[in-house]
């Protein structure tokens, strides 16, 4: 497992990079984990609802081809695209889907952060509001896009969404959860434990 610390990145330009990484991709390809952060920028995904966008304002709406609905991507948030192939795995994307959020679990609970998941709704919750999000596209076996955690951000924009489709639906983020947490560290424990999963399925 490759892991590729990017830091700030335009969010078309990170996913065009991650197209071509796929397209490109051969059977012995390396997968890769790719940590990120990104501008201000709303997200669609492909089964989006144009009314979970509730306010007109200054913040890019880009139609992306990952699963789930609207979400806000901004600096101080964890985000990490998973490029894996699901058939050397041996799994399907639901079971991807199951690590990813097992993973980010772990994340907190090694914070002191207790966490759940909610049946029908995927991403992982924390006193019925949602810390973390996810949304996979899979082509020919391959899995890109990923997974975002609210690490330490301003977390207003996600009150002009419905966040993931659901109305009023209340976000939180770790900076208020627990005591001294750094984007970068955040960054590479979840990779590890991601690597970990992953690697041991």
């Amino acid at each position: 497992m490759q892991i590729q610390r990017l830091g700030l990145q335009d969010y078309t330009q990170t996913w065009a990079a991650m197209r071509s990484f796929s397209a490109k991709r051969q059977a012995h390809t390396e997968d890769e984990l790719w940590i990120v952060e990104h501008p201000a920028v709303f997200t669609q995904g492909i089964s989006g609802k144009a009314e979970n966008l509730l306010n007109d304002n200054n913040i890019p709406v880009v139609q992306s081809d990952r699963g789930g609905q609207i979400t806000y991507h901004g600096p101080g948030q964890l985000v990490i695209y998973c490029l894996i192939d699901l058939r050397r795995l041996g799994i399907g994307v639901k079971k991807m889907v199951s690590l990813i959020e097992d993973a980010i679990m772990d994340l907190l609970d090694t914070h002191g952060i207790d966490s759940e998941l909610r049946e029908g709704a995927h991403g992982v919750y924390v006193n019925g509001a949602k810390i973390a999000a996810l949304g996979l596209k899979v082509k020919n076996g391959n899995t890109y896009h990923g997974l975002s955690v609210n690490v330490d951000m301003d977390l207003s924009p996600f009150l002009q969404i419905n966040p993931c489709g659901y109305q009023g639906l209340a976000v939180t983020q770790m900076a208020d959860l627990t005591d001294n947490v750094q984007l970068e560290a955040v960054g590479n424990e979840l990779t590890q434990l991601l690597t970990h999963y992953v690697t041991r399925n």
